[in-house]
């Protein structure tokens, strides 16, 4: 995986430099190249602090007037929770819009609290009163975790909607639970072990293999920090035993995001508005698979808990932000006031969808570093309920 993403690296660079001085260009040839070597240093609960490099790029394949800006976002961190994080995430868009390409790809050595399955898990670790001799709350965990996302989107006539096919395999390994108290029985099943063997998964490694079919509307201006316009997906993943999955399954992804803007001449001020539904269709999946807090593309969804604070089959979320510029006539600094709520649903627990809803809000603010492109530093502090919280550093917007 990371020979392919050198490989990709250096094409982009070759291509820059051979396209620096020639006055026309090609269709799908690089230009207006900008890469952003950023030193990392960033924060959420699920990480701690994170330190390394954060590099971005952008650029276009095609006419400024018809071709969006393709980017791509690295990481290659190491986490004050002694955490390996690489990984590399893209949106790029080849001459005209006529193709998408979405990319995320990620290995990590790493380590996450997890809380048992609803919405309704404590914060502390309890016998869980719905299921005897299973833990429920914080129970902490070690993994690895190989992802390799990839799709392909055709763009519809003269619209803005695509059609498109990709692969995608996670591989969770090294799975390791333990407890940072001991006052609790030692007899007790942990939430991942007791989940996984009820349904014949292995407990410390399983794989997902599958393709899914997606249908998307692209129409926003810039898609790593849109002012105006709107984004929606549905994708339908199916995943086969043949193509190396444990159990045959298969899910539905529904995402939608639009912007209003609240002022023609400053774009900057708008409201942003955010929904995410993520369904466990047929069979079963293993437990780190099962849709969660935290698991978009980039990590986004559910400032104010750690990723993986909620989990189960069943998933809705929504968010709204308030984006606003902090200076009368320059947009170098912003701030940001958000709401989001979520619920999750559980066979296996009884807990049906929407039954508890969780909440949070917070407060950002924006530091953009590149107008023409809208990179941006962002830094938020988020409030949930049952005393969680948490502060989170990272670039362009969440959504």
């Amino acid at each position: 995986m990371k020979k392919i993403l050198t490989v990709f690296l250096v094409l982009i660079f070759t291509q820059v430099l051979l396209g620096q001085d020639q006055k026309s260009y090609k269709p799908n040839q690089i230009r207006d190249f900008k890469l952003v070597p950023l030193p990392a240093i960033g924060s959420n609960p699920a990480n701690g602090w994170l330190f390394g490099l954060a590099p971005s790029a952008t650029w276009r394949m095609g006419e400024p007037e018809n071709t969006h800006l393709s980017n791509i976002v690295g990481n290659f961190l190491y986490t004050t929770k002694k955490q390996w994080i690489f990984s590399s995430r893209s949106n790029i868009f080849l001459s005209e819009d006529k193709w998408i390409l979405v990319g995320d790809w990620r290995y990590f050595i790493t380590s996450q609290p997890t809380y048992g399955l609803g919405s309704s898990s404590p914060n502390e670790p309890i016998e869980n009163p719905n299921q005897q001799g299973v833990l429920w709350g914080e129970q902490q965990m070690d993994y690895s975790w190989i992802r390799f996302y990839e799709t392909a989107l055709k763009k519809i006539g003269d619209s803005k909607f695509y059609l498109g096919v990709g692969y995608h395999l996670d591989v969770f390994s090294k799975i390791e639970n333990f407890l940072d108290t001991e006052s609790l029985p030692s007899e007790l099943n942990y939430s991942h072990d007791f989940y996984n063997s009820q349904l014949g998964f292995n407990q410390d490694k399983y794989t997902l293999s599958g393709i899914t079919f997606n249908g998307v509307m692209e129409n926003r201006d810039i898609a790593v920090s849109p002012y105006e316009k709107n984004f929606a997906l549905i994708s339908y993943k199916v995943n086969p035993s043949f193509m190396g999955s444990d159990k045959n399954s298969s899910t539905l992804l529904l995402d939608y995001r639009h912007y209003f803007n609240l002022s023609e001449n400053r774009k900057r001020h708008l409201i942003a508005l955010w929904g995410l539904g993520n369904f466990l269709v047929s069979g079963d999946l293993p437990y780190m698979n099962l849709p969660s807090i935290g698991y978009d593309m980039f990590g986004r969804s559910g400032r104010g808990y750690a990723q993986g604070r909620f989990r189960g089959e069943s998933m809705l979320y929504s968010e709204a932000e308030y984006r606003f510029p902090l200076q009368k006539n320059k947009e170098t600094f912003g701030g940001t006031l958000f709401f989001n709520a979520s619920s999750f649903g559980s066979k296996m627990t009884n807990e049906k969808l929407l039954e508890k809803i969780n909440a949070a809000y917070g407060v950002g603010f924006r530091v953009m570093i590149n107008k023409e492109n809208r990179t941006t530093i962002s830094a938020d502090y988020g409030f949930g309920s049952k005393g969680n919280s948490g502060f989170y550093l990272n670039v362009n917007e969440s959504f």
